[in-house]
This record gives structure tokens, sequence and C-alpha cells, in this order.
């Protein structure tokens, strides 16, 4: 099986964690989205990435579905729980997690992507404001971190990214979610294992 994404994706970040810490093996292909002659489109009619390609030839994507088949494949349970009320839990940190990485992506493709003088401030502040009440509600409400589920993955991969692309200083502004990421560092090795190369 075949992971198509970005080595410094935090969504292929989460399908990468997901595939290592369930201890499914995976080739990873490093993939662009945005160049002119990607053939990420190929495998996604959206050209987004992450895009997990499965032994039969199928394509699966986005990073939720693929975690979703992840757990399918390691005999369930694992990361998506089979009880309702934990299941749902779990799905809806992952949407909060997936909304911290979108604004946070948002604000960072504002100001790499798009020439100076069309830059819209208020824009970025829009979306910079999800991600602090995201973080916010998170501080207010930390998940156990040795519960290793889709949400708690996603949250990870939203505070990994934020720690590598600086849209806040979330550390400062909320220390207790610092203890927690360190909480679910150890353990899940495989946050350390996908951590983002040096730009």
């Amino acid at each position: 099986m075949i992971i198509r994404t970005s080595l410094t994706s935090p969504f292929g970040r989460k399908a990468r964690m997901g595939a290592a810490h369930l201890g499914i093996g995976v080739d990873v292909v490093p993939t662009t989205a945005n160049s002119p002659d990607s053939t990420l489109a190929q495998d996604n009619p959206l050209g987004k990435m992450p895009v997990m390609i499965l032994d039969d030839g199928r394509r699966v994507y986005d990073s939720r579905v693929i975690l979703e088949q992840l757990d399918i494949l390691a005999g369930g349970n694992r990361i998506i729980p089979a009880d309702p009320k934990a299941r749902i839990d779990a799905l809806t940190l992952q949407a909060l997690g997936d909304g911290i990485m979108d604004a946070g992506i948002l604000v960072v493709y504002e100001g790499r992507m798009r020439p100076k003088e069309v830059q819209h401030a208020p824009w970025v502040e829009y979306q910079r404001g999800k991600l602090l009440r995201g973080l916010a509600w998170l501080a207010a409400n930390r998940p156990d971190p040795k519960n290793v589920t889709v949400g708690t993955i996603s949250v990870a991969c939203a505070l990994g990214y934020i720690d590598w692309r600086k849209q806040s200083d979330w550390r400062k502004d909320h220390p207790s979610l610092v203890g927690w990421l360190d909480e679910f560092r150890a353990a899940t090795k495989a946050f350390d294992a996908t951590l983002p190369p040096e730009e």
C-alpha cells in the first residue's frame, strides 16, 4: 500500500501517524499538490493529499477516510471506537483537530501563495480566530492523551503543525496543552517518527 503526501502536510502526517501507530506497513511517496506537473489529481480528482492507494488499486482519500480504512485493516476498534458514544466523541475531536489544521494552513497559504499586495488581513484574522478558539476549547477540555484515537491523533498533528509554522504561540497561551502533547508523545511513538523534515 502507498500513501502519497507531502512530508510537511499535517493531514498527510495524520495518515502516516495512524499507519505507524497501528503497525501497518505503507510506502510513503512524497508528493506535491501545487506544482503544475503534479500527478496527484490522477489519484484524487480534487488534487488534494493525502491519498492512500490500496493493494487492489483503489484510491482512498481524505485523511479521515484513510484513518478509517487503516482502523479496518487493523481489525477495527483500534483508533475508531466501536462504542457509539466514544466513536462520536473521537470523530468530533477529529473534526476539531482537522478544523484547526485547515485554518492554520489557510493562514500560511495567504502569506506564502498570494502576492503581498492582494493578501487580505481580515481573512487571515478570521482563520486565526478559528484556530485560537479551537485551542482554547482543547485547553479547557483536554482529552485523555493515552487514549489514541482519530481524535487525539488529529489534535496532536494540529499542535505539531502550529509548532512548526508558528501561527500562534499556543505553548505560552495554553501551557496545559504542552503537558498534554508531552503525554501523547510518550504514549504514541509514531508522533516523533512522523515529524516533518527540517526546511
